[in-house]
């Protein structure tokens, strides 16, 4: 009887023990799942792919990657991830895109609840498909003009960088066109060569394959400056419209996020993966690869960064009357 009260005793310390270290493991002691807010293929999707395989490198788990779209401004996405535990176990691939979710009453968040990491951005332009009748961008203006909001044209969903680039155009240039939203840049290029839309707005590095293929014509950047891709130059379409300048420009920030309220000691890790990521030749030839411009902020900086792009597309959309939500409700100032 002795033996077996002695043996149980140990048996229980034993257990006691093992829930003890499970408890006190550190993070990151099993897998993490990233769940990208935008479609397969585009560009958020794409750099998150790239860099959560470089972070892999320095952690000591694996990082998968998914994809829950839809709703305002990759909303569907983030509520997902935001509704999951704040233990650092799920992250969201976000874009600067996702900061307007609120005043399209995407949801009811301040883009604050996110803790930041900014991986780079590539500038927008508008393109047609190979075999448009278009071959310059006045040509396309003035045919929107001609039939206000009767020309289609793709982009990623309303409130997305890519939308406020389009709309930014029609106001600066005069013309109205027929927005068609998509679930992400691949969804909408790939409409741009079914025919099911006529022009597309989206970045250089999601469209310079297409370009570079021949399947894409670009008419413009919607930058100050030019472009060169696949042995031609790109004008900017600030040199067309001079009303451009009071939308544009507007950056991209793609990245991924963490809940803001995620303990401390779980950022650090994921920070030290990040910036040792950052410093590889992988990434910085991607990037070169790619037609992307590096970033590498992350916490205060990225909040910080997100913050003002946060006022100024909010406010941009007010301007432009595609609000359903009064950004000085939610206490966004103005830039």
């Amino acid at each position: 009887m002795k033996s077996l009260i002695c043996a149980v005793a140990s048996a229980a310390i034993v257990l006691g023990l093992s829930a003890t270290a499970a408890s006190a493991q550190s993070y990151p002691y099993r897998d993490i799942t990233n769940v990208v807010v935008w479609g397969a293929g585009g560009g958020t999707d794409t750099i998150n792919r790239m860099i959560m395989a470089e972070m892999e490198k320095h952690l000591p788990v694996s990082i998968s990657v998914t994809n829950v779209t839809g709703g305002v401004a990759g909303s569907n996405g983030m509520v997902y991830a935001m509704n999951q535990p704040d233990d650092g176990y799920t992250l969201a691939g976000i874009s600067e895109s996702n900061v307007t979710a609120a005043v399209q009453g995407g949801w009811g968040e301040r883009f604050d609840v996110w803790y930041p990491f900014i991986v780079g951005g590539s500038p927008d332009l508008i393109s047609v498909p190979a075999s448009s009748p278009y071959t310059s961008l006045k040509e396309l203006v003035d045919a929107a003009k001609a039939a206000p909001g009767t020309i289609p044209a793709g982009a990623s969903g309303a409130g997305s960088i890519h939308h406020l680039n389009l709309l930014a155009l029609e106001k600066g240039a005069g013309a109205t066109f027929k927005f068609i939203p998509y679930k992400g840049s691949a969804p909408a290029q790939e409409a741009a060569l079914a025919g099911e839309v006529q022009l597309v707005v989206t970045s250089l590095a999601e469209q310079a394959p297409l370009i570079e293929g021949g399947k894409l014509r670009p008419l413009a950047m919607l930058t100050p400056e030019s472009a060169e891709i696949a042995g031609q130059t790109v004008e900017s379409a600030f040199t067309m419209y001079d009303g451009l300048d009071a939308y544009l420009p507007l950056k991209q920030a793609i990245g991924f996020a963490v809940a803001a309220s995620a303990p401390d000691d779980v950022k650090q890790v994921l920070t030290n993966a990040f910036q040792e990521a950052m410093k590889s030749d992988v990434v910085a030839e991607w990037a070169k690869m790619n037609h992307y411009d590096i970033g590498g902020q992350s916490g205060a900086e990225a909040s910080e960064l997100f913050a003002r792009l946060e006022s100024s597309f909010a406010w941009t959309l007010a301007d432009l009357g595609q609000t359903t939500v009064d950004p000085a409700s939610l206490g966004i100032p103005k830039p």
